[in-house]
């Protein structure tokens, strides 16, 4: 049987036929769809995320695999973990099959080696206490399938995200995430709806697992990285908000706080000093909202 992502969408049947405007309206009434296939998948994606927090907890990462744009998507989502939420690069680990080349020019050879898999897991020290997720739409590549292989026998916990429900990188996943968008209107383009699919599923990956880490405060990314201009100005306006005080009293608080929302709130919610500030987080698992309730 062809797999689903390699399927004839009769949706898009003429398509090149087609005016500019029917065209966006059959790619965006697809696309409509894809939120509802996530949303299926969600009573399979929470425990996914709660083996994450307890990977992070006990020293463990959280790390992407795959291959295409698939491993795009991956890199992608791991590279906006420590400007948004203020955790070190070896936190959230995006790999992708043929290297950091593979990121701008395609190497689709690359899938097909499942040593290689192994041997890029065996390079960054992959360790029990990881979580290992496979990202290929397909759920076939011997790249993907090779490195959950490999991580299952280290004993670090497997997932994986693909669109096809026989995907054989699910019979070597502790987690297995089946998102079923359908034929894309492209046959066998994954980057479409399969691509929106996957990225959908990794901002909820990592998004929540950094909020049951604490490093988000009521919807606020208070943990952020206050590294340009734009974010400087966003994170005191953060510290008015949350704390209530002036904007006079949020940019001293922010002085003094050596650019840390959390410490800035305390500082202008409490008028405690900065080191007092940093010692009440740390007594409070650097959770903001534990450190508010204990004063």
């Amino acid at each position: 049987m062809i797999p689903v992502t390699e399927q004839v969408n009769p949706c898009s049947k003429g398509i090149d036929t087609k005016p500019t405007l029917d065209i966006l309206r059959i790619m965006n009434d697809q696309d409509k769809q894809v939120a509802f296939a996530v949303e299926k998948t969600l009573p399979s994606i929470a425990p996914l995320v709660d083996r994450i927090v307890k990977a992070f907890h006990e020293g463990g990462r959280l790390v992407y695999i795959g291959a295409g744009t698939s491993g795009r998507l991956g890199v992608l989502d791991a590279s906006e973990c420590p400007p948004t939420f203020g955790v070190p690069r070896s936190m959230v680990v995006g790999i992708i099959a043929g290297g950091d080349t593979a990121l701008r020019d395609a190497v689709e050879n690359a899938e097909d080696d499942e040593e290689a898999g192994r041997a890029d897991l065996l390079r960054i020290q992959c360790s029990s206490r990881d979580v290992v997720v496979g990202l290929t739409a397909s759920g076939r590549a011997p790249y993907v399938f090779g490195a959950l292989s490999y991580a299952r026998s280290l004993h670090a916990a497997t997932a994986s995200i693909a669109c096809n429900a026989d995907a054989k990188v699910f019979t070597v996943s502790d987690f297995p995430v089946c998102v079923d968008v359908g034929p894309e209107i492209i046959t066998g383009s994954t980057r479409l709806k399969s691509g929106t699919a996957e990225k959908m599923v990794l901002n909820m990956l990592t998004t929540a697992a950094m909020i049951r880490m604490g490093y988000v405060y009521d919807n606020y990314m208070v943990n952020l990285k206050a590294s340009n201009s734009k974010l400087n100005e966003r994170a005191k306006r953060l510290v008015r908000c949350i704390s209530g005080c002036s904007e006079a009293e949020a940019e001293s608080a922010w002085d003094a706080s050596e650019k840390s929302v959390p410490v800035a709130v305390l500082v202008a919610r409490y008028g405690m000093e900065a080191k007092a500030a940093r010692k009440l987080l740390e007594d409070n698992g650097n959770n903001l909202h534990k450190a508010l309730g204990a004063q």
